[in-house]
């Protein structure tokens, strides 16, 4: 919208108080309308957290970027089906995603997400303050994004770098759903 691009001008002169208060509003009223915990809300998020990042506020930063993934991951969890349509119905199906699915996200929410998540990515991949977990979650996140978008082979190789990075950690969290998705990943990539 054009208020986001006056609220980046806001926080690009370094009027931060004006720029997280314009985010503040702008992820209010996407609240109301979508709910808080919503990919529509998730840009309000990403941005404020820029700006938190921009401030050196890094920990707050990193906590909402934390939250912007997590929206991602639960609605492409949801949106990825890792199943071959049958054969009756390739056709009606060939993205992978039955008609109620294939809403879920538009061609300007996938946009956003690649745009969003890859930047997160690129952002803490070489920050240890980011935390394994988080790091671990983001990675999964965005394979699900490449697998929503058939970039099997891409979509794989972040499985992987998500189940090394849980690996080299150390980290106790379940990671069935990262396994499931890197075992169809490698069948759909050959």
């Amino acid at each position: 919208s054009s208020g986001i691009n006056a609220e980046y001008g806001q926080a690009a002169k370094g009027n931060f108080p004006e720029a997280l208060k314009n985010y503040s509003n702008d992820i209010y009223h996407a609240a109301l309308d979508n709910g808080p915990r919503h990919v529509k809300t998730s840009g309000g998020y990403f941005h404020m957290a820029n700006v938190f990042f921009r401030k050196g506020a890094t920990e707050v930063a990193h906590n909402i970027y934390t939250e912007v993934v997590s929206i991602w991951n639960k609605l492409l969890r949801s949106v990825v089906k890792m199943e071959d349509p049958t054969p009756e119905s390739a056709l009606n199906s060939f993205a992978e995603k039955s008609d109620d699915q294939a809403e879920a996200l538009d061609e300007a929410q996938e946009a956003e997400a690649i745009q969003m998540l890859h930047a997160i990515y690129d952002l803490q991949q070489s920050n240890s303050g980011y935390g394994a977990s988080n790091m671990v979650v983001l990675l999964h996140t965005l394979a699900l994004l490449h697998c929503h978008l058939l970039g099997y082979v891409k979509a794989q190789e972040l499985t992987s770098e998500a189940l090394k990075c849980a690996k080299e950690a150390d980290l106790q969290m379940d990671l069935a759903s990262i396994q499931q998705l890197n075992s169809y990943l490698t069948a759909k990539a050959c």
